[in-house]
């Protein structure tokens, strides 16, 4: 029989005997599930592995099912996470698609931008529902354009592939969301839209996150700035804007102060000579700024976490604001609670951040790492803690 031999089980294993089943004693659960104090006291503190017979009876003492106190216990899958195959399944033949039918350019149009609006929304589950059967008539429409449709088609592919990449990135389909970024950045020249290239390049940042190459991200974003349009027009100012917000951040994540703080300069100063919009998928303007500000200062860490802190006093994300927005706010506001140990309210911004935008925040790798963290952080019992620990998988 398999072993479960990290520490994850017995801290499991030690968090249901003492929170959920308060007052319960190491030797209350050895008598309960016939095995030895010693072996209790020695799986809780991840001395030894523990077989599945044995799981099985310290789960039955306890109380839970065995699935909750296994090592590789992950997020349950969702329809969303069933439907990430379906995506893939559709870019797969971008180049060669089947023959079907293509509705007129104008309904596309507002198929695409529908899909958009679901992104900034954080609703990924109509996303997964439409866009692998839009991908596959956009592809098909695309190549069979007229040269005067072939711009803007391509456009409406890139913009596709971006609400598709939203649901891969979030819900850790890393190598599907890197297909998409490379999808997007094959269809973008095309387009002949400098405004929509910049957009690419700030999504691209996505793939240097995940790889934590910050610093040859904040490169490849510094170079897109040098290429972007002049900041003349709100589109173009736009587009500039939000490539400075995404360098601050990812300059906090590489831990260079002086970059953060320029890039997150220039952003305020851009974000003040336009109004609060989406400008080609993104939101920009000054409430997004500030919504960055709170992120670069909990990227740095340390001194700047004050910050963060300070800014979520004086001023909250409006409700115009895209929820994904929103929520990404008060998950970053939670970690800096978190660090400077005020754990309740860290708790109320998850639950906030989880009320904005829950698809969001139950996928978010910093919520289910938080939420871990206040659960060991508690002595007391706390049902409403345990239930969103066991919603968002935290372990």
């Amino acid at each position: 029989m398999p072993a479960h031999a990290d520490g994850g089980v017995g801290r499991r294993i030690a968090y249901y005997r003492s929170v959920v089943r308060p007052k319960m004693t190491q030797q209350q659960l050895a008598d309960a599930a016939c095995i030895s104090l010693g072996t209790i006291r020695k799986i809780e503190r991840g001395e030894r592995g523990v077989t599945d017979a044995t799981l099985e009876a310290i789960a039955d003492a306890l109380g839970v099912d065995p699935s909750r106190l296994r090592t590789d216990r992950g997020a349950t899958p969702t329809p969303v996470h069933d439907a990430l195959p379906a995506l893939s399944a559709a870019i797969a033949t971008y180049d060669l698609p089947e023959d079907g039918p293509v509705r007129p350019l104008h309904d596309l149009r507002t198929a695409v931008a529908e899909a958009v609006r679901w992104r900034v929304a954080a609703q990924y589950t109509r996303i997964v529902r439409k866009l692998p059967d839009l991908l596959t008539e956009l592809a098909r429409a695309y190549h069979a354009a007229p040269a005067e449709d072939r711009a803007e088609l391509a456009g409406l592919l890139v913009k596709a592939y971006r609400s598709a990449d939203a649901v891969a990135y979030k819900f850790g389909a890393r190598d599907l969301s890197a297909r998409l970024v490379d999808l997007m950045r094959w269809a973008v020249p095309e387009a002949g839209d400098p405004a929509l290239t910049a957009s690419v390049a700030y999504v691209r940042t996505e793939t240097f996150f995940a790889a934590r190459a910050h610093t040859a991200g904040l490169r490849a974003l510094e170079q897109a700035l040098d290429a972007a349009p002049a900041p003349t027009a709100t589109p173009a100012i736009a587009a500039r804007g939000a490539l400075h917000m995404r360098a601050a951040v990812i300059a906090g994540r590489a831990h260079d102060n002086s970059a953060a703080a320029h890039h997150l300069d220039e952003a305020r100063t851009l974000a003040d000579q336009v109004p609060e919009r989406i400008y080609c998928g993104t939101a920009f303007g000054p409430d997004s700024v500030r919504t960055h500000e709170v992120s670069v200062a909990v990227s740095l860490g340390d001194d700047h976490i004050g910050r963060a802190l300070d800014l979520a006093t004086e001023w909250k994300p409006p409700k115009d604001l895209p929820a994904e927005r929103r929520s990404g706010f008060y998950i970053e506001l939670a970690r800096a609670q978190l660090w400077t140990g005020l754990a309740d309210d860290a708790f109320e911004s998850l639950k906030v951040a989880r009320h904005i935008a829950p698809q969001h925040t139950r996928e978010h790798p910093w919520v289910r790492e938080d939420a871990a963290t206040l659960r060991r952080l508690k002595r007391a019992d706390s049902e409403t803690l345990t239930n969103f620990a066991e919603w968002c998988a935290a372990t």
